[in-house]
């Protein structure tokens, strides 16, 4: 069920152009039973077009911001570089889902543990326990295949995107460029703000409800609003939250109909000080997918042991910075 709701919901991911880290997939953000947040970012709201304007209180700092459009470009570069580092690492990811009533109240509960890595170019989450238990040797097998089926059929769609001369990520899915993003949406009110010790350039966006978009993917960018954090030194997305300002909906919501309000974040961590790798992703929301399949709750997705292959196939530990969360604003 995570792997089905996931799919659904992954390309809300960090505005999509950025790439969605291996071990990145849908998750509600963990907080009351209550009613989705109204807002991520006060000023997205008011966000009226592309360009960027500086708070009021900049000259507080007295180093300038950076160009915010030439930034998200070297975020987007930096992002497609670090894959291959990332595919040298493995580590877990622990998935706690809860399934909420029509009252808000706790319905079911389930957590699953993975392992995620890279095989053949193609990132990998492998089950490995379902409530703390061990999978069984059927249970085993048919992961095994699964992985195998979709690490086929994610090859497949990334050489046939390759023919037809598209952006695609690791699973040959449509990638969306900065340049696209930055036409289909604001990117307002930078400011340097300190996130685990270090300085990232923080900027709200709202997408344009009168951009005119070319496929399903950019109409989710399209009715996206929240905050990106920015590592100002590597460049690279540490921390993201948004929320879908409209209902979505594919196939007329046949396929998959994700509710107004419905909210994600995600962060990610310094690790071994050569690579930002997934550290925690989180979100609550209404979902429904192909008819069979609905949510209603919220979802956390925490990823730890971080692991490092060496070409004896040994696996050495690494150091972690840890990012701790970001000061109130």
């Amino acid at each position: 069920m995570v792997v089905v709701a996931r799919r659904v919901l992954v390309l809300v991911v960090v505005l999509g152009w950025m790439g969605v880290p291996a071990g990145f997939g849908l998750a509600f953000r963990d907080q009351a039973a209550s009613a989705p947040q109204e807002s991520v970012g006060a000023s997205a709201q008011s966000a009226a077009s592309p360009s960027v304007t500086a708070p009021k209180d900049a000259k507080a700092d007295e180093r300038s911001l950076p160009d915010i459009a030439g930034l998200m470009h070297s975020v987007e570069t930096n992002q497609r570089a670090a894959e291959a580092i990332e595919k040298e690492y493995l580590y877990r990811s622990v998935v706690t889902e809860q399934q909420l009533d029509s009252h808000g109240g706790l319905k079911k509960s389930e957590t699953m543990e993975f392992e995620v890595f890279w095989v053949n170019g193609v990132p990998v989450r492998r089950l490995v326990k379902k409530d703390g238990k061990e999978l069984t040797a059927e249970e085993q097998k048919k992961e095994s295949e699964r992985i195998d089926k979709d690490s086929a059929k994610s090859r497949e769609r990334r050489e046939k995107a390759d023919e037809q001369g598209k952006e695609s990520d690791a699973r040959g899915d449509e990638l969306m460029t900065a340049s696209r993003t930055l036409e289909l949406g604001s990117f307002t009110n930078p400011r340097r703000i300190q996130l685990g010790g270090r300085d990232t350039i923080v900027v709200d966006y709202a997408g344009d409800p009168k951009a005119k978009t070319r496929t399903k993917f950019e109409e989710v960018v399209r009715d996206l609003m929240g905050t990106v954090w920015i590592d100002e030194h590597d460049r690279v997305l540490v921390k993201a939250e948004g929320h879908f300002v409209n209902n979505f909906k594919i196939g007329i919501g046949l396929i998959a109909n994700i509710q107004k309000g419905t909210n994600f974040s995600m962060e990610q961590r310094l690790v071994n000080n050569e690579v930002w790798l997934p550290a925690k992703l989180e979100g609550q929301g209404s979902a429904r997918a192909l008819l069979f399949f609905g949510f209603n709750g919220r979802v956390q997705a925490v990823e730890s042991d971080y692991r490092k292959f060496k070409a004896t196939s040994t696996i050495v530990p690494v150091d972690v910075t840890n990012t701790p969360e970001a000061p109130p604003q």
